[in-house]
């Protein structure tokens, strides 16, 4: 197989795991409950059924009138295609890369405490981002196979306040950890070691309007800064210790209404800040631009409390892509519709299980980008690409 051949294999296989990377983050690939799943995460800025309402909107402790603890996982498994890509060397060429996927674990862990009538104090801990891929010795395209782990852990700590009946406000800091991991060798060449990782600080505030015992509403801000990650990176006979990743602020409206003694509505619109997420640099030089818009989500849902032991549920949401004009061929972002079921099973009065599931559904994107800028070998590839999902959670529940 010539160079050009092998290259071409290579940038496909990594267009290929690179989405099955972003898909497993998702950058807004929701996984902070099993309970949320299971409503494609409707309502979930002020239902606080659990103590991981504290990763939507902080100010929705004050509605626990005990101690309550929530501690779970959610299981990712991705289902990535690349299909009909070109080179722009092999223009009477086309070729793909289906069923291309991984499988991730991304746990999560919750407390809210009261202090008192009127205040309540919560600690949290849950990951953004957990997968990691990597090839063997032999395989065909080791530019751009190798080895690649990425994660990221979100340390929170939050307080919230009731001024009356009817309004709660709160926030907190959030302490936001990221390490990666990447090689790719072709040959005896080492075309990319990197390892690096660092800490980010960032806040979320919040608010709650309780219209009445059955009729409330949620806002929430949180506030992410860029992540700084600093380590050893070799990049094409390049040396340099730090990476710069932008990440978005995000905006959350959620309502629940229990409508009649047995069925309660749930909605969300959030609004995430992708704007700012335009490049990724080291050390002031950019190494991918990404240029792109803001988005978000809209969700809807439902519960069923079915008797005293079941409550059953299920949501849909409609997920705005971030990507704009430059699309990208490692992160192909699209519009996703999420289909979500879920239910609760009461074990006792204090403790419960939880079990949540989600189809998502992408849309086929296509992309033309440029590789290997100012190399012999440099060009575009053209490929159409498409990534899905299902998501499972469970998560157990107690109350002190």
């Amino acid at each position: 197989m010539n160079k050009k051949r092998l290259l071409t294999q290579a940038i496909v296989a990594a267009i290929a795991l690179s989405s099955t990377q972003a898909m497993a983050a998702g950058f807004q690939l929701n996984s902070q409950s099993a309970t949320g799943l299971g409503r494609a995460f409707a309502g979930d800025a002020v239902i606080a059924d659990n103590a991981s309402v504290i990763s939507r909107n902080a100010a929705a402790m004050t509605m626990f009138k005990e101690t309550s603890m929530s501690i779970g996982f959610t299981v990712i498994d991705t289902d990535v295609s690349v299909k009909d890509a070109s080179y722009k060397h092999l223009p009477n060429h086309t070729f793909g890369a289906d069923d291309i996927g991984s499988t991730s674990v991304v746990p999560n862990f919750y407390i809210v405490s009261p202090i008192n009538d009127k205040m309540a104090w919560g600690i949290s801990a849950y990951s953004n981002f957990g997968t990691g891929t990597e090839f063997s010795s032999d395989f065909k395209a080791p530019l751009l196979g190798g080895t690649t782990e990425v994660m990221s852990m979100n340390f929170g700590a939050s307080l919230a306040y009731r001024l009356n009946e009817q309004w709660s406000i709160g926030g907190g800091l959030d302490l936001i950890y990221g390490q990666g991991k990447l090689k790719r060798d072709l040959g005896p060449i080492n075309a990319l070691d990197a390892e690096a990782d660092g800490f980010a600080l960032g806040f979320n505030l919040g608010t709650v309007y309780e219209l009445n015992e059955n009729n409330r509403f949620g806002l929430s801000y949180r506030y992410s800064p860029t992540l700084e990650a600093e380590g050893d990176i070799h990049y094409a006979g390049n040396d340099t210790d730090k990476l710069s990743v932008p990440l978005p602020d995000m905006v959350e409206f959620s309502g629940y209404h229990l409508l009649t003694e047995k069925f309660a509505a749930h909605y969300s619109l959030q609004w995430v800040g992708w704007g700012a997420f335009d490049k990724v640099e080291t050390n002031g030089t950019t190494i991918k631009d990404y240029n792109w818009k803001d988005a978000g989500h809209a969700s809807i849902g439902g519960t069923y409390y079915l008797n005293n032991d079941w409550a059953l549920r299920a949501g849909y949401m409609y997920d705005i892509s971030a990507a704009d004009e430059d699309k990208s061929l490692s992160i192909p972002d699209s519009d996703r519709q999420w289909f979500s079921a879920g239910f609760t099973y009461n074990i006792n009065s204090k403790s419960n299980i939880d079990f949540g599931a989600t189809y998502l559904l992408g849309q086929d994107v296509d992309v033309t980008e440029q590789v290997i800028a100012g190399q012999p070998l440099a060009g575009t590839v053209s490929a159409t690409t498409r990534a899905n999902a299902i998501l499972v959670g469970l998560q157990y529940s107690r109350s002190f």
